[in-house]
């Protein structure tokens, strides 16, 4: 099948957007029975985790404590003023892995998929492979 690709659009400088529906999509669409969902977003301030999805606090948690540990105003050298969404993006990083288990994805019962925008809002594109095995 290949690589796969959708856009999401952010609405805020940081947000993490749950994607979970349009990737099980692209897998149940993939034919694959077991194998392996590969998530990647070609972008240098967007990234891609598996966390919990049941609570949303825990994803304004996740965005709150990023900003955070890097704030905007660090004093960095970069000089188009978005350095700290590079180091976000450089914690968190811009691919993830989930099992395909009977052509569906195979989450934990309480995560989901994140698409991470770190430097937003923007329109970006999550690209999705199912290896089988």
């Amino acid at each position: 099948m290949g690589w796969v690709s959708f856009e999401v659009r952010t609405t805020t400088r940081s947000h993490l957007v749950d994607i979970t529906e349009q990737v099980a999509a692209v897998v149940a669409r993939s034919g694959a029975g077991d194998g392996v969902c590969h998530v990647f977003v070609p972008h240098t301030t967007a990234s891609v985790t598996i966390n919990e999805g049941a609570d949303p606090d825990v994803a304004r948690d996740i965005e709150a404590q990023l900003g955070r540990m890097v704030p905007k105003d660090a004093g960095f050298r970069h000089a188009e003023g978005n350095s700290d969404s590079h180091v976000q993006t450089a914690l968190v990083g811009p691919a993830c892995a989930a099992p395909v288990r009977q052509g569906k994805l195979a989450l934990g019962r309480w995560q989901a998929i994140f698409l991470c925008e770190w430097d937003g809002p923007r329109t970006r594109t999550v690209q999705v492979a199912v290896s089988p095995l």
